[in-house]
């Protein structure tokens, strides 16, 4: 079995995720597709939606896709987790032949620092989701998904747009947002 995984904050979910989800159905040669949220990202120090609303949100965002499937590993941690320990854990489960490992273009720079990166390139391929108006010196050294939508779920927090968000939440995360001011 082949798998890909994309983990993420996911704080808030948004059209991006939806479109590398897509296109990494297409473009990968793969069986599965394991979405994995954060409870609590290793560079942050908080988030914006609760981890067990993030995880419900994205159930219903792809609740359709008959090969994704949304992963509660991280965040049923209750702690803050690393990708290390995650892989670890779908390896038990699945024992995969290959895992791919989804990340966005913004995460190219701290990869460096990621706990036991090292030990991570041996068990997964990093592909990268490239994103509008940003650019890596180092996005040759990876596989890549191009993803021509420029958002950042770090100004989304900041600013909900809408037109951002998968048309299935939109009325909840306006509402969630109302409830955050």
């Amino acid at each position: 079995m082949k798998i890909a995984i994309f983990g993420g904050s996911f704080d808030p979910v948004h059209i991006a995720h939806e479109l590398i989800v897509k296109t990494a159905l297409k473009e990968l040669d793969i069986d599965r597709l394991i979405i994995v949220p954060t409870y609590l990202n290793p560079f942050k120090n908080s988030f914006l939606f609760e981890p067990k609303i993030r995880f419900e949100l994205l159930k219903k965002v792809f609740k359709d896709f008959s090969n994704v499937e949304i992963c509660d590993f991280e965040i049923n941690q209750e702690k803050l987790s690393y990708t290390y320990e995650t892989i670890s854990y779908i390896k038990t489960l699945y024992n995969p032949s290959k895992i791919y490992f989804i990340v966005g273009e913004d995460n190219l720079v701290n990869l460096h620092k990621w706990y036991k990166i090292d030990e991570l390139k041996k068990d997964v391929e990093f592909v990268v989701a490239r994103r509008a108006n940003f650019a890596s010196h180092i996005i040759d050294d990876f596989k890549t998904l191009d993803i021509d939508i420029d958002i950042s779920s770090t100004n989304l927090r900041e600013q909900i747009d809408i037109k951002f968000i998968p048309n299935k939440i939109q009325k909840e995360i306006i509402n969630l947002k109302k409830g955050k001011i």
